[in-house]
């Protein structure tokens, strides 16, 4: 950890925030270890999710000011192209993430558009606050827009544990789904249990396709959430119906996956790509925050001077939950 500046309002719509607590995100591992195409001038400030209090607001701002508690939505665009003008901002092609290509909020101040902000749903503690919109966001664009989960539909959910899974967890229950998680932890099973698994699989000791495909009549999946990558990905397929959606969002343990394409055809499978969340999405997960109802779970609240035991925690796969920074009292 160092000193930087701190950042200042250059726009009219900018807002400088004063964060009080920053959450851990995989990519935040992935920052430390080098990603391609992504060169970050350095001292930089990593935290793509975080919630603080307005410090100050450019000229152009009137959606928040001074005082106003706010979560940060990490996902930033241009405005102006036509996928943004479509409410399509993830496929903006200056499409850019908060902690890795600007600078993060994993420090005393960030600064943001204003548009970029929301409030703290009432009684809704920093952790949350700060652990809610990354994961939040990611796992609805999958579920809700990119795969289109329908009431009564089987979704299978590798890893249990992580900001994403756990949040595509309480989102398919929301949209009427039945999860299927699998984790090699017996703690984060017991976990999922709690949060509304209809089953949670050991993935060491279990057959997870022949358990998928017992648990459906013989049919499979009808969507599967998939981050882990390579070591999952043959078995993604394996447990997927004729007709089933795969939607991935990263590749945990490997970027490279293959599959037969008369399979592909054969069986009429989409495969979906997705990143992150367009504003129209964000505004409905947080009206659904404000009702009570996608709450994140919270594993540790760490000090910032002790996030290197927050990395590692992650790093190991630990964590059941948010593991949040608290940069600020």
């Amino acid at each position: 950890m160092s000193e930087v500046p701190a950042p200042e309002i250059r726009a009219p719509r900018e807002v400088l925030v004063r964060v009080r607590a920053a959450a851990l995100n995989r990519l935040d591992l992935w920052m430390t270890g080098g990603l391609p195409n992504v060169s970050p001038v350095f001292p930089f400030v990593v935290g793509s999710d975080g919630a603080g209090v307005v410090e100050r607001v450019g000229d152009g701002v009137r959606a928040v000011r001074p005082g106003d508690r706010v979560m940060i939505n990490p996902g930033i665009s241009c405005g102006h192209c036509p996928a943004c003008v479509q409410g399509e901002e993830p496929l903006c092609r200056d499409f850019r993430i908060l902690g890795e290509h600007v600078p993060g909020a994993a420090a005393e101040y960030v600064v943001v558009p204003d548009e970029n902000l929301a409030p703290v749903p009432e009684g809704m503690g920093w952790p949350e606050a700060a652990g809610f919109s990354l994961s939040t966001l990611t796992a609805w664009r999958m579920l809700a827009s990119r795969a289109r989960l329908l009431a009564g539909e089987t979704a299978l959910v590798w890893g249990i544990g992580g900001g994403v899974s756990l949040a595509a967890l309480k989102i398919i229950n929301l949209l009427g789904g039945r999860a299927i998680v699998t984790s090699g932890n017996e703690v984060k099973l017991e976990r999922a249990r709690e949060l509304g698994a209809a089953a949670a699989l050991h993935h060491g000791r279990e057959d997870v396709v022949a358990e998928v495909r017992r648990l459906t009549g013989g049919r499979g999946a009808d969507v599967v959430v998939e981050s882990v990558g390579e070591q999952t990905w043959a078995n993604s397929l394996r447990a997927l119906r004729k007709g089933g959606r795969v939607v991935v969002c990263g590749a945990t343990t490997g970027p490279s996956a293959g599959f037969d394409l008369r399979r592909l055809f054969w069986n009429q499978w989409s495969i979906l790509g997705s990143t992150m969340g367009s504003r129209r999405e964000y505004a409905e997960i947080v009206r659904l925050a404000h009702q009570g109802r996608l709450w994140p779970v919270v594993d540790q609240v760490v000090p910032l001077a002790e996030g290197v035991a927050a990395y590692t925690r992650m790093q190991r796969g630990e964590q059941t939950g948010k593991l949040v920074l608290e940069v600020s009292t």
